[in-house]
């Protein structure tokens, strides 16, 4: 059975839904692929995720599941995902705070933003995904770095 990187984030993404849908604090899976070729995933709930070893020639380098702040975020003392004006990654990649390197930055903190304006963007699988505000406000913080791999779920920012 062949698999690609997307087929992994499918199924974990799946699992994830699993275990947000129900009583399960944990799950734990090993997939296996054929010979010397399995994919080991264990979620926990709370933001704790850990990928189990394996000798697979392709891993992933963490699993896509439970939300988890940031590591700028993880030293505020709120969880920023459960404040109201939180706006999340809707997929594992790598957060860009400006549309090119050198650029200034689509926003800053104190910016009063538009519904629909661009925020910053998250590249996933050499593509360039624009994430755009939720809602009209004033970006209160950003909870991410310029070229920050993010998660599926995981904070960027507060829009008020």
């Amino acid at each position: 059975m062949s698999r690609t990187p997307e087929d992994d984030i499918a199924f974990i993404r799946a699992l994830a839904d699993l275990l947000r849908a129900s009583d399960l604090s944990e799950i734990e899976v090993t997939r296996e692929y054929g010979e010397d070729d399995e994919l080991s995933v264990r979620l926990t709930r709370g933001g704790a995720v850990a990928p189990a070893a394996s000798p697979a020639p392709m891993m992933l380098a963490q699993a896509p599941a439970a939300p988890a702040p940031s590591p700028v975020a993880a030293a505020q003392t709120e969880d920023p995902a459960q404040l109201p004006g939180a706006v999340t990654s809707p997929m594992v990649g790598t957060a860009y705070l400006s549309p090119e390197p050198g650029a200034a930055g689509f926003v800053k903190v104190g910016d009063a933003v538009k519904e629909g304006q661009t925020l910053l963007i998250v590249e996933a699988m050499k593509t360039m995904n624009q994430i755009p505000s939720p809602r009209a406000g004033v970006v209160k913080r950003i909870l991410v770095e310029d070229k920050q791999p993010v998660e599926f779920g995981a904070p960027l920012m507060i829009v008020e």
